[in-house]
Parts: structure tokens; sequence; C-alpha cells
């Protein structure tokens, strides 16, 4: 990913108010990428949701600090600590989610997320499309991506939502074209 990608990625995202934006990215850039999208945000002062599915909510902290992100602006849906540990401290930017397989718990702790932030701008990064697959039948993921895309449309939010590039997603990123307002691959 270049950073003149993830600037066009940016500059077709200002064109739209509120919208559900599908980008596929390289495994070899997908920290990186992830940083950039969530910088933009925070950097134009939009708060939002940012739901893991990959890495533990500590440490994500920690990256997003590292990368100077105001975490103040983020709250954080964690499906992964719990998978790790069964000694879970509550944090108050943090709903720990018990798995990935566990699409209900995640859209609840979504939809509290979202109404707990006051501003009417406001932002679901949804990270990542591929670790469901790993969890869950690829029909079922579509299922719930389109049931999530239903919902940040009646949130009025900002949606993006990631997949990492491979060949096996293809069949659902095909289907979850139709309910994305832009489909990037940032290659």
């Amino acid at each position: 990913m270049t950073k003149k990608g993830i600037e066009e990625f940016h500059k077709k995202l200002k064109e739209l108010k509120d919208y559900i934006a599908l980008a596929t990215v390289p495994a070899s850039s997908y920290n990186k990428t992830n940083i950039e999208i969530i910088k933009n945000f925070i950097s134009e002062g939009i708060p939002g949701v940012y739901i893991t599915l990959n890495k533990p909510y500590s440490t994500m902290l920690e990256s997003f600090k590292k990368n100077k992100i105001d975490t103040r602006l983020i709250i954080f849906v964690d499906s992964v600590t719990k998978l790790a540990s069964s000694n879970v401290k509550k944090d108050k930017n943090c709903l720990f989610i018990g798995s990935p397989e566990r699409l209900s718990d995640i859209s609840i702790a979504m939809d509290q997320a979202v109404r707990a932030i006051p501003t009417k701008e406001k932002f679901v990064f949804f990270d990542s499309l591929s670790t469901l697959l790993i969890y869950n039948k690829s029909d079922t993921v579509a299922r719930f991506i389109h049931f999530l895309a239903t919902k940040m449309r009646a949130w009025k939010v900002k949606g993006i939502i990631i997949s990492l590039e491979k060949e096996k997603n293809k069949d659902l990123i095909d289907k979850l074209t139709q309910v994305c307002d832009l489909v990037e691959d940032l290659k």
C-alpha cells in the first residue's frame, strides 16, 4: 500500500456522506493500512468504534498510541482477549466479547458502542472479514455483514470493513459488493 493509494481512498470516501466501504488489503500492509485509515478519522475529530477480531485491545491501544492516535475518541469491541484469558479487566473504552464466532454478541456490543458516542458524525471500523471466515461459514458471514450494513445505514455512520485479499474471500467479497458504496483494493 502506498501513501498515495491511501490518500486516493480517503478522497473517494470524502465524496460520500454516510457510507459502507469494503477495503481489501494485502497481508503485508494490513497493520499500516488500518492505522492510516483510523488516523485519518481521528485527525478530522471523528470518533468511532473499532471492532477488533485479530488483536487484543491492549495490543491495539499500544499500537495506536505509538502512532499518535488519540484513543479517547475510540470505543473498542474486542473479541480476542477473552479467547486467551478468562481474567479480563474491565475498561470504559472497550467491550469484551467471548469469540469472533459470537456474531450476535458482536452486533449487540457494536450497537451499544455506537449509541454511546454522542456526536452525529462517527465511524465504525470492522477488522476483519477474513477472521470471521475462520470461525464462521461463508454464508453466515455474508448474512451477518448484510445485517451489519443495514445497521450502519440506520446509525448513519461511516463504515469501513477490512478484508485480507485472498482468493478464497473472493466469493464473499462479490456477495458483499452489492451492500457497499465503495469497494477498494488497497494494494
